[in-house]
């Protein structure tokens, strides 16, 4: 069963620009509910819920019920408007689930053992192809998040689409191929010739020169005899 996350609005009776800068004067965020082959749903929420939801990892894919005078709506936050200046939430869209019917959805990877990579201890990079994979999937067995292990991987190896765990019953948009995710990248040349030359460094250990010896003294004439 998937895990859904409660959302409480209002409901609006007006739609148009001068409707929604009359919701904003009440300091709620004007949005909408489309989808399914249903008539779209005007709504209004507090700024601080949208807020709250955007500032949270992965919210292009988390689950949705929005309580409206009673009546909820399951859906996914699909689009969220921002104002150039301040970044305040300016309007919020969000897209109905239909009982049974695929979604298109981005779903976040989630790295592991980054501290055990062989590639990495080595001083290899984590370069990062894609952050999220956009895939088909049923609302009902969404997954939160993709899962990629990095424990054995070395400078050059890579993660793939095969290699993510917590895939199951999730279909990529991409097909043709076994697109990678990430890639163990060799060390920048800077960083070598820094570790380089740091070795040689640490392993000479500068040694004093030995003082020359003074000349013995000569006797006075005094002392000839």
């Amino acid at each position: 069963m998937a895990d859904y996350t409660t959302i409480e609005a209002e409901a609006r009776a007006r739609a148009g620009k001068g409707a929604a800068r009359a919701t904003r004067r009440t300091g709620l965020v004007p949005g909408v509910i489309y989808g399914a082959r249903q008539t779209p749903e005007l709504i209004a929420i507090d700024p601080r819920v949208v807020l709250r939801e955007t500032h949270r990892s992965g919210w292009r894919s988390r689950l949705y019920e929005l309580k409206v005078n009673g009546t909820v709506t399951r859906a996914l936050l699909r689009e969220v408007q921002l104002h150039p200046v301040t970044d305040r939430p300016e309007h919020v869209d969000f897209q109905r689930l239909a009982p049974g019917e695929r979604i298109r959805v981005a779903v976040n990877v989630v790295f592991h053992n980054e501290g055990i990579s062989p590639g990495l201890k080595r001083g290899g990079v984590l370069n990062v192809v894609r952050h999220a994979v956009d895939c088909l999937a049923d609302p009902e067995h969404l997954p939160a998040h993709f899962d990629a292990d990095l424990a054995e991987l070395d400078i050059n190896d890579n993660v793939r689409w095969s290699s993510l765990k917590g895939t199951e019953g999730v279909r990529p948009v991409i097909t043709d191929r076994d697109f990678v995710i990430a890639t163990i990248a060799p060390p920048t040349k800077g960083a070598e010739a820094s570790a380089d030359a740091a070795a040689p460094a640490a392993a000479a250990t500068p040694v004093a020169a030995a003082a020359p010896a003074k000349p013995a003294a000569r006797g006075g004439a005094g002392g000839r005899k």
